[in-house]
């Protein structure tokens, strides 16, 4: 990782956003739903560096605590994914047959739809707020860690360490969980990162189209999608959320890039 300078930024630009994700309440200047309207679109000054929206509510509290809520459902719904998605892949790709059938032509129908167009049809039909926004996260990204998870079983179910574990004994639940997955983690952990970087990019579209995290509650798309308005009298309520989200999915996939190259047997002495 430290040969790759760009890896390395990433790494640096993610480990930052989660600081400042998880000490939004003590290093945040302001609480950001304070309002102060006879100071209404301010721009950056001493006092309030990136300056304040037309309801006086200071835009560096909200681009802060914004990053805890963005990373905050993010990994939530990552996580819930890759879960779901190792399991339902690691048996697909492990018993294959019926199973294996089944499991993928469901997943084939959710990857012929867009990502985003996905996400915003299930918050559509369930409604905005966090909890559907999360399972709108899950599902979509259901189908790229179990195909992953797939194929990489597919790649060592028939080396030779499974066949002496079935020589030993083993079931297939304990061949599959104790020996199979453990040498499938590399290319699960790249595209738990690279999801993360999508993941937050479809909670800022989904929050730009008001499907999103709803107002006051701070949220990069959503302040976005405010910011439109006064872009020629007050472009700073747009350009510091924008930023915010510009740095960290180019961070997350910096990152990913470089545990790819770092994880990759294929790309190691590249």
């Amino acid at each position: 990782m430290r040969k790759n300078k760009m890896a390395t930024l990433g790494a640096f630009i993610v480990i930052a956003i989660v600081i400042i994700g998880i000490l939004a309440p003590i290093i945040s200047p302001y609480d950001p739903n304070a309002q102060d309207l006879y100071n209404s679109l301010e721009g950056p000054s001493l006092k309030h560096p990136f300056g304040v929206d037309l309801y006086g509510r200071d835009i560096l509290s909200r681009v802060i605590w914004g990053a805890r809520i963005s990373l905050s459902i993010s990994f939530t719904a990552v996580l819930l994914s890759g879960m779901l998605g190792i399991m339902l892949g690691a048996i697909a790709g492990y018993f294959g047959g019926i199973i294996d059938e089944i499991i993928m032509r469901i997943f084939d129908m959710l990857l012929s739809f867009p990502d985003i167009l996905l996400a915003i049809a299930i918050v559509a039909i369930l409604g905005p707020g966090k909890l559907n926004l999360i399972l709108a996260l899950t599902i979509y990204s259901l189908p790229q860690f179990a195909r992953i998870t797939r194929g990489s079983v597919i790649s060592e179910k028939n080396n030779e360490y499974v066949d002496a574990a079935r020589l030993m004994g083993e079931n297939d639940i304990s061949i599959l969980f104790r020996y199979i997955l453990p040498n499938c983690i590399s290319p699960i952990i790249v595209q738990g990162t690279m999801r993360m970087a999508t993941a937050i990019l479809v909670i800022s579209g989904l929050g730009f189209l008001g499907l999103g995290i709803q107002p006051p509650t701070p949220e990069w798309g959503t302040d976005l999608s405010v910011a439109r308005t006064y872009l020629r009298v007050a472009p700073h309520m747009g350009i510091f959320p924008g930023l915010a989200i510009f740095i960290t999915v180019m961070g997350f996939n910096f990152f990913g890039d470089g545990l790819n190259d770092a994880l990759n047997p294929r790309l190691k002495d590249r």
